[in-house]
């Protein structure tokens, strides 16, 4: 198996998939536009940062598996990948602390003016007076878009430093709100109105989309801070720019809409940097994020090749299109199942899920098949007449 590494991942990694007999290729260097030609054999693609685009994906025809090498996928083409039946996995929850530690970050910078105060002094100027004056966190509310585990953990943070915490999510409910010791909001509007402090922690996805627009910011309080750590494509860049001036927020960005690849050396929107504390998109980027990860891209790849089954798959379908189970018992002999699948084919009825399971000793086992029609009784009663078939069940 052949595995190619189109970012930077933790030697340590690197050589524990070359202990595993596989071929390792890695190349920090890739970008979209030239992931295509450099995919050749490749079976297993990572990625943290790199784009894997349609075109990507159509040049590797032996690619079976992309892993993107933190949470998020949307830089990764799902459809094309759906559609040739590629499996994408990520690695969900590595990076919890480390991004909540960053948000957490920006939020304190952002009180006490401690990116404008650095600045001044390095430039030579005193301004004890003007960085003197904070409000404080001690008390005050933070609202979290998104309670997933970075929400979550971000707010055990924010309570240890005694703040009043609310949240809204599309999953969240009063009860789960009440769990996690957090106020419920029914809106991400009420959460804006609720908060002193706003830190979004939101999946890229059609549904959040400028989920934080000017309706959003008309509601926070002036001179609030707002915090994104997430996906820049969530916050309307427009509406942040006027509320900025109008509300005099206080923000703090590690992502942003349209932003620059990893090795690219130009941001491009200077008008926003002026005006923001600003990181680059290095929410996950601590040591011990990268080697969680690069741990947990290794138990993928392994467990993949020993099962054909990697862990943390994102684009299988949740729920079977099947109308009907098909249960067939019978002897471990070759051929057997094939028997069964002809017939199935002839009758022009698709298996939308099959699993074979063998029982101790070999001798026997059993195929649950979902099938997307259902079997008539003549069709169930060939099956139970083929060789070293036991029983055949319809349910």
């Amino acid at each position: 198996m052949k595995v190619l590494i189109a970012d930077k991942l933790s030697p340590k990694a690197v050589s524990a998939l070359e202990t595993m007999g596989l071929k390792v290729e890695v190349d920090a260097s890739l970008e979209a536009d030239t992931l295509p030609g450099r995919l050749g054999d490749a079976e297993v693609l990572v990625v943290r940062s790199t784009k894997v685009t349609a075109a990507a994906i159509e040049a590797g025809e032996n690619l079976s598996l992309i892993i993107r090498a933190g949470a998020g996928v949307n830089t990764i083409d799902l459809k094309t990948a759906n559609r040739r039946g590629i499996h994408v996995a990520n690695c969900p929850g590595q990076n919890t602390a480390a991004v909540a530690e960053l948000a957490l970050g920006h939020i304190i910078a952002a009180d006490r003016r401690i990116p404008d105060a650095t600045a001044d002094l390095r430039a030579g100027a005193w301004k004890k007076k003007e960085y003197g004056k904070a409000r404080g966190l001690k008390g005050r509310t933070l609202g979290i878009l998104g309670m997933g585990s970075i929400g979550q953990a971000l707010a055990v943070m924010a309570r240890g430093m005694d703040m009043e915490v609310v949240g809204w999510s599309r999953s969240l409910t009063p009860e789960k709100a009440k769990k996690m010791g957090i106020g419920y909001c029914a809106t991400p509007e009420a959460v804006a109105e609720a908060s002193d402090v706003v830190s979004v922690h939101l999946a890229a996805a059609p549904e959040t989309d400028h989920l934080v627009n000017a309706a959003f910011f008309n509601k926070m309080k002036d001179g609030a801070i707002f915090v994104n750590t997430s996906r820049g494509e969530v916050v309307d860049t427009a509406a942040l720019k006027e509320a900025i001036t109008r509300k005099k927020l206080k923000v703090g960005l590690d992502v942003y809409e349209g932003e620059p690849a990893a090795t690219a050396n130009d941001f491009g929107d200077t008008g926003l940097a002026a005006m923001i504390n600003a990181s680059h998109h290095i929410g996950a980027s601590t040591d011990q994020a990268s080697e969680a990860i690069a741990d947990e891209v290794v138990r993928i790849i392994e467990e993949y090749r020993a099962s054909g089954k990697p862990p943390n798959v994102v684009n299988t379908q949740a729920k079977s299109s099947g109308v009907t189970s098909l249960v067939v018992r019978h002897f471990n002999r070759v051929g057997v199942l094939a028997g069964v699948l002809d017939e199935l084919r002839n009758a022009s009825i698709n298996v939308e899920e099959m699993e074979n399971s063998i029982f101790t000793g070999g001798e026997a086992a059993v195929c649950t098949l979902r099938l997307d029609d259902v079997p008539d009784k003549d069709l169930v009663k060939k099956l139970r007449t083929l060789e070293n078939v036991i029983q055949v069940v319809l349910s």
